[in-house]
């Protein structure tokens, strides 16, 4: 099967074309003036603390979103301060220092609208060992060591919505009974989408029990699985769909991002040409 030609785009309104790259340039910054940029009492004894964590969240923001030291930062931030018109002091280089140690960080979060489209996958980490490049010239001394980060993550939003992290001689397939258990019991899971390595009835069987479609591709030299439970069924049904499709079909029908059930029907209706009875084997 021929793989489809990239389509090719003339810039036909060049104006339009230069004022973006311009935009991609600009910087815009907005300051709250009612915020606590001073921080309150806290009622113990000793020396109170002068600036509030916000105002010390925003000039290590700036620090690091700037790639500075901590002087330059303060400079930065005394020089914003000043074109937004306010006459707040700014937090000299050692307070940062001696705050950041015991800050506690607000991450805001946005809360999740409709259900839950999860990908599941991990990633090596070394924690110990040499270079690439002294390994593959002279040798490794001494073995290195790694660590695997387990990770489950919104196909929308990207958000991390699940972590865990092993040694490297744990197995992907056992860890997502895991992530699945770390996601809230009240929110719906539509579809679980991974690699074949999770191919294994401990993971069809955490998924069917999330009540969640299991978009998981069938191991090439993969058997049908005795027994009438719900995982094995899914996961007959998948080895049936990429025997009779073919396994690149299979994937570019099933692997396409979706917000409601029964989308892969049409799907597989307009790439296969054949009749809708095709999705449903």
């Amino acid at each position: 099967m021929n793989k489809p030609l990239r389509p090719k785009y003339q810039t036909t309104n060049w104006h339009a074309y230069n004022q973006s790259l311009k935009q991609r340039g600009q910087l815009l910054l907005w300051l709250d003036k009612d915020m606590n940029w001073l921080a309150p009492a806290t009622g113990k004894r000793g020396r109170q603390p002068t600036f509030s964590d916000a105002a010390i969240q925003f000039c290590l923001t700036i620090k690091c979103l700037f790639g500075l030291a901590l002087r330059q930062a303060t400079g930065m931030v005394e020089s914003m301060l000043r074109l937004a018109g306010l006459d707040w002091a700014v937090p000299d280089f050692s307070t940062l220092s001696r705050r950041q140690k015991d800050l506690q960080v607000r991450i805001s979060v946005q809360k999740k609208q409709g259900c839950l489209h999860l990908l599941v996958d991990s990633t090596g980490i070394k924690m110990m060992g040499e270079g690439e490049w002294k390994v593959k010239k002279h040798g490794a001394d001494y073995r290195r060591q790694w660590r695997k980060l387990h990770l489950g993550i919104d196909a929308e939003t990207l958000e991390i919505r699940a972590m865990e992290v092993t040694d490297n001689r744990t197995g992907d397939a056992t860890m997502l009974p895991e992530l699945l258990s770390q996601i809230p019991e009240a929110e719906e899971v539509v579809t679980v989408t991974t690699d074949g390595a999770y191919d294994t009835r401990l993971c069809h069987a955490a998924i069917a029990e999330r009540g969640a479609v299991a978009i998981i591709p069938p191991r090439r030299n993969g058997q049908f699985w005795k027994g009438n439970s719900q995982g094995n069924q899914a996961r007959n049904e998948s080895l049936r769909s990429v025997k009779y499709l073919g396994r690149t079909l299979w994937k570019k029908v099933e692997w396409l991002p979706s917000t409601q059930p029964g989308r892969n029907e049409d799907a597989l209706f307009q790439v296969a040409g054949g009749p809708r009875q095709v999705a449903r084997l």
